[in-house]
Parts: C-alpha cells; structure tokens; sequence
C-alpha cells in the first residue's frame, strides 16, 4: 500500500477560485502539520493554506498563478519513516480528505476541535462577513463593527482605508486586518457618510469591535444578511471594487497627465496604448516576502502592471498604498511620455526604432514553439534595462596565471581527504575584493545625484543553470579565506541548478563576475548587474608565448573583460583596476600587501 497522501486545498468558504501568488515548499522539503504550503489571494485577502499531513513533498501539482478551489490538489507528501511509524496508531493509511471534512468529522467527536487552527478558520473567509448587525446610534447614524471573523481573536489593524468625510457604498473596504496566517479587508455593511472612526493602526479588534461611525440617509442601504457559513458570498464576475474603481487603460493616461488616478485591466487594450508599467511586471515570480501591501492594492497593481517590489511604500511600516501605486504610474507615464516626441519627431535624444518584425515561421518550415522559463523572462528584462540604461565600456586584458595554476593544483591535492576543491574563482573573487579596496568608485552605486561608496564587499558570480543565469552572492567576502570561498561558491552553485536558491542570497551585491573559463572564448561584454557599476568577465585561459626581454616562455594567460558604468568610472580607472588585478593574479603574494 502506498504511503504516500494528496494534500488538497480545504474549505475557503464560498469562493469559487482564487490565485495560487506564492509557493513556500520544494520538492523534498520536509513538512510538519500545519506548516504553510501555498499562498493564495482573492479579490479581498491573502491567506496561507497549511499541511494536513506531515512528511516529504513528492511532488507539487501546482504552481504560481493557477487558479486553485477547494478540493484541488496541492501536493503529494510521503511519510517520514519515523511520521509512518506514528501514523500506525492513528489509522494513517487512509486517504487524505479535504479539510473542511476532516473539520467536520472533528466537530462531531469533540467542541474543542474547533479550536484547532483558528487561522484555518481565517483563511476561510477571503472577505469578513458584513452581516452582522450594525450597532444602533442617533437618528441617522449606524456604528459599524468587526463582524465574524471566526475563531480568530485579537487581529491586528495595519491598514485604515477610509477617513472621516468619505462617503461609502455597501461592500467598500473599510479597514485591513491581519492575523498570522491571513490579512483581510472588513467591508462596510451600510452606505453613508463616515462621521468618526473608532480605530487606529496597530489596536487590536475582535468579532464586535467598533469601526467606525457613519451618517446614513433614510432607506439607504444595507448588506444582506448572508448564509450562515463562515464565509462571504463569492464576489461577482466582473464587479467593480467601490475603493478603486476601474478606468480604460487609456483613460488611465489622460488622468495620471491631469493629476488624478485609476487602475483598470490592460488584458484588452493593444500593446501601444499600454501603460510603461506593463514591462515592470513580474507577476509570475515566487517570493517568499511578499510585498507589504493589502490584497486590494496588490490587485490594482496586477492591473496595472506595476511590480510592487519597485514601489517605496508610504504608509506605516513602509506599507505600499494604492495611491503610491497611481504615483508610481504617473512617474512611469511621464518618463515614457517625455521621450515619445523626440521620437516621433526622429530628433536626437529619442529611441526612434522601428515595430519588432511579426513573421509566421511556419510557413518557411517546421518549428516548435517553447515558453521562455520563469528566470529567463526576469533576467531577460533586467538585461535589457540594464544595457539600455547603462553606458557600457569593455576594457580586455590578460592575466598571467602560471604561478597561481601550480597553487590551485598544490591546494587541491593537500585538501583531497577532504573533498574541498578549490577553483580559480575563489582566487578571483579573493583578488576582486583587495582591487575593489584599492579603487572604491568600482564598490559603488548611483542614487540619483549621488554616489553611494560601500564599506562592505559582497560579490556575485554568475551560475549556469538548465533554466538560465542566475547570480548568487557571497556576503563578506573580505572576511573569508580561499577554501570557504571555494566551499560556497560550490554550494551556491548547487543550490542554483537545483533551483532552491532563495531571493535572499541573490541580493546585495556589490560587484560581480561573470566567468566562461569552463567553456570557451577570448573574450565578451559581460552586461552589468545594476544598481551595481562594475562587472568582470572572465574568459578560458590557454598557453601562449610570452616574451620576457630574452625569449618567449609558455604562460597560462587568463583574459579578462571589465564592463564598466562610464558615469561613474572613466577609462583610466578601468584600466588601472584591470592592470592590478591582472598583477596580483600574476602573483599572489601581493594581496599579503
């Protein structure tokens, strides 16, 4: 019989879909019961869906941006031995059922397997009910309260949407609340004019809890009371959020021009009149920390085609808001809207190109259409923003190597017992960061009119994988010596053609390499990795005759290609930097100096 079990999404009450934004488990992690499987987000919440088994993932059955429900498959988990073993005594055999009927086989044995997991219950109302009562007030005047939010107590106010004077409809989100599984939007279950709010960011609220006062006109309305399942009616198709109504992406345009806002779904609207946003976007890209926003706002973002891990946030705790969002499209329209005249006009200073070709390959022969990967699309875009944006310069040169091969060679057979072997990057990042020390403009980034000089020295190399470039950083590498260089570069590298390379160790560095040693070539313009100015690329060494004042001698000769941001470092400087990496290649002894 077979030990494996189907981990499905469980009851997320009434909901018919919602998107899969995050995936927090590999294949072969293993997991614990109630540990964090997916994140999945409708119009109103995030939510994270936990295990209801313990073991080892086999295999994931869905991935970032599939529409799940309850009952879809998540992921095949096997038990531990040790969870098997346990298991015996449990009934541990039978299959998985959903979650919500395993919740409702646990109310019939025991009340107190209500309490469970109260996040669960959370999680099962993407939007908090409105339909409880809203507490009497003058003539005229309703108090809105918390309403159901099941078993979850003490949730934290991190957003306030609304203030006094507003006027809102029915549904309109009125306040953001967060436990610590899921973050939700509280709706308003009347229509009026707010008059007071009781609330303030950071107070704790539970089920009654005051919101907010509002001045309501005879007959408005009210929200129905809804079912009594624990979870609010599926949104409609196609029906308009009242705090950000959507506008035609055209529209969209004029309003940003005129200093106002909008959002609207750019699905159908041609590449032409598209907001500037719709190439920053990187919906499909997994993060483990996810921008600190709302689901509202992350939604009009998604709309609008905008990256949130580009927008600075505004509000408390550096939480991104909708209007930082209208801001951020303002600023992208009025960049691409300044240089589209020179353009059209065919004047200095505009990129006047001419429409990518559109051909039917078909028609010249047979051909196989093959989705670019997740990391090819994002390094793909990032490349070419960088070539674009950054003023590249190539200065080649050649580093002797001789000495430091036969030392490579010494190390590697002195450490053979115990496995670590040492590779020519591992001098290289060494010699990187002694030249980076010497001419610190190359340790540096642009923040607009000025420079940013760093005191730390992480440095990137980039690593093939069978999905594309990816670049790991080793932090501190000041601080570390040739063999646990060579031991992280190795691990890190593994980690990348694997795939578990976390977002974390791919950020902060200051200069990069680039190194086709193990391939080929003379030489390249290796692209710089913004915001850094500076990467070196680094080609494969091979014998060639040296004359040293009397004959030619064989030398192993590495080529060496510095790309470097011309803003910031000029000519001399590149070759300077070059010309003294090449010398403490050419003797190692030097970065003792």
């Amino acid at each position: 019989m077979s030990n494996s079990t189907e981990i499905k999404v469980p009851d997320i009450g009434d909901v018919s879909e919602v998107d899969v934004i995050e995936i927090l488990v590999a294949e072969g992690d293993t997991i614990t019961k109630e540990q964090s499987l997916i994140t999945v987000e409708s119009d109103k919440a995030s939510m994270e869906i936990p295990a209801s088994e313990a073991g080892v993932v086999k295999s994931i059955k869905v991935k970032v941006g599939d529409k799940v429900k309850e009952g879809t498959v998540i992921l095949e988990v096997e038990a531990a031995p040790s969870a098997a073993a346990a298991g015996k005594d449990e009934g541990a055999g039978k299959q998985a059922a959903p979650a919500s009927s395993q919740a409702a086989a646990a109310a019939q044995e025991a009340p107190a397997s209500e309490q469970k997991a109260p996040e669960q219950k959370a999680a099962a109302a993407p939007q908090a009910k409105a339909s409880a009562p809203a507490a009497p007030g003058p003539q005229g005047s309703v108090t809105v309260v918390v309403p159901d939010i099941g078993d979850t107590t003490d949730v934290e106010v991190i957003e306030i949407m609304v203030a006094v004077g507003d006027t809102v409809a029915v549904d309109q989100g009125l306040i953001t609340v967060e436990s610590d599984k899921a973050s939700m939007e509280v709706p308003s279950s009347h229509a009026g004019v707010v008059t007071a709010i009781k609330v303030k960011l950071g107070d704790k609220v539970n089920q009654g809890s005051d919101i907010l006062e509002l001045r309501v006109e005879a007959g408005a309305p009210a929200k129905d009371a809804a079912p009594a399942k624990d979870a609010a009616p599926a949104p409609q198709a196609g029906k308009e959020e009242a705090s950000q109504p959507a506008q035609p992406a055209a529209s969209l345009a004029a309003d940003a021009q005129a200093g106002q806002g909008g959002g609207g779904d750019l699905a159908s609207v041609p590449p032409e009149r598209q907001s500037p946003t719709a190439a920053f976007a990187d919906a499909d890209v997994p993060l483990r920390n996810l921008p600190h926003a709302s689901p509202s706002v992350r939604k009009f973002a998604r709309e609008l085609g905008v990256n949130l891990a580009q927008v600075k946030g505004s509000g408390d705790k550096n939480r991104i808001t909708a209007d930082d969002v209208r801001g951020f499209v303002k600023q992208a329209l009025a960049a691409g809207a300044g240089a589209a005249p020179m353009a059209a006009a065919g004047g200095e200073g505009g990129f006047s190109v001419l429409p990518w070709p559109k051909v039917d390959f078909a028609k010249f022969g047979a051909i196989e259409a093959k989705p670019l990967s997740r990391i090819k699309k994002i390094s793909g875009a990032n490349l070419h923003r960088n070539w674009v944006m950054i003023p590249h310069v190539t200065n080649n040169d050649l580093a002797d190597i001789t000495g430091l091969e036969d030392l490579r060679q010494a190390l590697n057979q002195e450490n053979q017992k115990s496995g670590v072997k040492v590779t020519m990057l591992a001098f290289l990042i060494k010699a990187v960061v002694a030249a980076l020390k010497k001419f610190p403009e190359f340790n540096a980034s642009i923040d607009g009119d000025n420079l940013i000089l760093k005191q730390y020295y992480h440095i990137g190399f980039a690593a093939d994988t069978p999905n594309g470039l990816m670049v790991p950083v080793i932090r501190d590498a000041d601080k570390k010596g040739i063999l646990e260089l060579a031991t992280e570069t190795s691990e890190l590298a593994k980690l990348a053609r694997d795939g578990k390379l976390s977002p974390a160790q791919m950020q902060g560095g200051c200069f990069s390499i680039s190194s086709l040693g193990g391939i080929g070539g003379t030489s390249f313009t290796p692209i710089i990795n913004a915001p850094e100015v500076a990467i070196l690329g680094v080609s494969r060494s091979s014998h060639q005759p040296v004359w040293d004042g009397k004959q030619f001698e064989p030398r192993l000769m590495l080529p060496l290609s510095l790309s470097y941001d011309h803003r910031v470092i000029d000519g001399a400087a590149a070759a300077r930097f070059n010309a003294y990496l090449g010398g403490l290649l050419a003797d190692f002894r030097r970065i003792a100096l």
